[in-house]
């Protein structure tokens, strides 16, 4: 509120030469509290204005007056406002009273529907640390989504078909135990795949064997029908001990092999609107106009690819859900995949394409090294979420051992600390690996949140504060860094959302638990004068620090 207004007087001032949204983009939060709570630098307008940025500060500082400020200035080539914390705290406390967990929403997304392609696992292979990131970035910006306003429709695409799967096949004949299956499926389909991976290094026919598998798949041979459905089935029930673990379920959960039979009819349109062409036996759509490789539809020997499935599972979803936005949260080593899809849709005369993003994001890395499950070198993420909870339980046993239902408070903070391990991180960025840093419950960390939040709620138990005698009027310089981040919550879930970017709230949660446990070390608040304003003032705090870690997927435990 306050840095829109901040623009409109600028802007005011000076006149049509500059647009109020570029001013709006220019304002600043300055570094050091005592230079002001908002920022205007005057060294871009000099040239236009012919007049040095000290001078254009100075004149502009003189003409702003707004009981939102408490003083303006200039500072060098800055206008610095302050704002008037009386005004400020009142206002943002009465915000948070009202609204409750509804703080921070927005309607911008009102009547639109958002589709989020997330997780989708391959089946036959373990759920490791590089799956994470998919799945809970793309349930973090779903949750974004929804705070705006947006009907989401979250599908987790099953990996279940592709080349892939006739070398499995392959190797199965070759090497497959009926019995070691049944009993550890996701195990023992690892262990011949990887196998598979290593002998066709020595004998390249068995690449082509898998070749025959998955051409038997696509021409429905009951065999291969048989073993596919059974390895799916037993990948299925593994992948939901993780999604529920993680707190985490779909609207849709669909495989790549429900387009199977749905593919011709998208070659055929393809080929109707004349943009398909026969490339050294295989069928192509030319992307030479945008600088890209042709867009394979169909290979030399008839079968199909992620492209053709692509592009038919995105007609299906928007002839389901009519989509404003269609959103993909795939690694970005898919980027070229998804620009092809995308301009293949709007060659094909899909407006709506223009609609569909790739939200990219980083490799989860073991020892700067992308995992990978061909080579045997991939972390299960179940191991990884169980050792956390057990790491997160002795905790509790070492410093809480009275604490009530400590089993499942181990599981909110161990299952905390790996989503916010990743989330923290710029999504467009690589994160190493490192299960000691995932478990430190200090510092940048969930634990650190949650702590965090039980700390100030336990204070609200013991001064047994009722909402319903809550009061606006805080008068306490030690709570004004808290109060300004607080009143920034709506704008950073609409930044992180427009951005689809969900460590903008991590940072910004971490920032509010510091500055709460700043002002908590320096202020008395059960017996203080003002004792039931500094408890309004905690109790609007751990609204925001609950919904932002909800948002995130993170639970928060009322005692740790």
């Amino acid at each position: 509120m306050e840095k829109h207004l901040f623009a409109l007087q600028v802007s005011h001032l000076l006149g049509e030469a500059f647009s109020r949204e570029w001013i709006y983009e220019q304002i600043e939060i300055p570094k050091k509290e005592s230079m002001g709570d908002l920022s205007f630098p005057c060294f871009s307008l000099a040239k236009t204005l012919r007049k040095n940025p000290a001078s254009i500060a100075v004149d502009l500082a003189s003409h702003i007056d707004h009981e939102i400020f408490s003083e303006v200035k200039a500072t060098g080539g800055y206008v610095n406002a302050f704002l008037n914390q009386s005004f400020i705290t009142s206002h943002t406390l009465k915000q948070v009273l009202t609204a409750g967990r509804r703080y921070g929403e927005h309607d911008i997304g009102k009547g639109k529907t958002v589709v989020l392609d997330l997780s989708s696992p391959n089946i036959a292979k373990p759920f490791s640390m590089g799956h994470l990131r998919s799945t809970v970035i793309g349930q973090a910006i779903s949750h974004l989504a929804e705070k705006c306003g947006y009907k989401t429709v979250k599908i987790n695409y099953i990996g279940d078909y592709g080349t892939q799967f006739g070398k499995l096949l392959a190797a199965y004949h070759k090497w497959g135990d009926p019995e070691k299956i049944q009993k550890d499926p996701i195990k023992e389909l690892t262990k011949i795949y990887v196998q598979f991976h290593e002998a066709s290094k020595q004998d390249p026919g068995l690449i082509e064997e898998g070749r025959e598998w998955f051409k038997k798949l696509e021409e429905n041979d009951e065999t291969a029908l048989e073993l596919w459905r059974w390895f799916k089935d037993a990948s299925l029930k593994e992948f939901d001990k993780i999604y529920e673990l993680l707190n985490i379920s779909f609207d849709l959960v669909r495989g790549e092999a429900y387009y199977n039979d749905k593919m011709e009819k998208t070659i055929t349109e393809i080929m109707k609107k004349g943009i398909l062409e026969e490339s050294e036996g295989a069928q192509v759509v030319r992307l030479d106009e945008e600088g890209l490789p042709p867009c394979l539809i169909r290979k030399s020997n008839g079968t199909t690819t992620y492209a053709t499935r692509d592009i038919t599972s995105a007609i299906d979803r928007y002839d389901s859900f009519a989509f404003d936005e269609s959103l993909y949260v795939v690694g970005h080593e898919q980027t070229l995949h998804f620009q092809q899809i995308k301009h293949v849709l709007q060659k094909m005369g899909y407006s709506w394409a223009d609609h569909i993003h790739h939200v990219p994001f980083g490799m989860m890395l073991k020892e700067g090294k992308k995992m990978s499950t061909r080579q045997g070198k991939t972390i299960l993420l179940e191991e990884v979420l169980q050792e956390a909870i057990d790491h997160a339980k002795q905790n509790i046993e070492l410093k809480n051992p009275d604490l009530p239902d400590k089993q499942k408070v181990a599981k909110q903070v161990g299952v905390g600390a790996v989503i916010f391990h990743d989330l923290k991180h710029d999504r467009k960025n690589d994160v190493e690996f490192s299960l000691e840093q995932m478990l430190t419950f200090e510092g940048n960390t969930a634990p650190y949140l949650q702590y965090t939040y039980a700390r100030a709620t336990s204070i609200l138990r013991r001064a047994q504060f009722d909402p319903d005698q809550a009061t606006d009027q805080l008068e306490d310089s030690h709570a004004w860094t808290a109060i300004k981040l607080i009143r920034r919550f709506p704008e950073v879930i609409e930044d992180a959302y427009q951005n689809y970017d969900p460590s903008r709230v991590a940072r910004y949660l971490l920032d509010l638990a510091k500055s709460f446990n700043q002002y908590y070390a320096a202020t008395k608040i059960i017996g203080n004068s003002q004792e039931q304003a500094h408890l309004t003032f905690i109790y609007t705090l751990t609204t925001v620090l609950q919904e932002g870690l909800s948002l995130l997927g993170i639970e928060t435990p009322d005692e740790m």
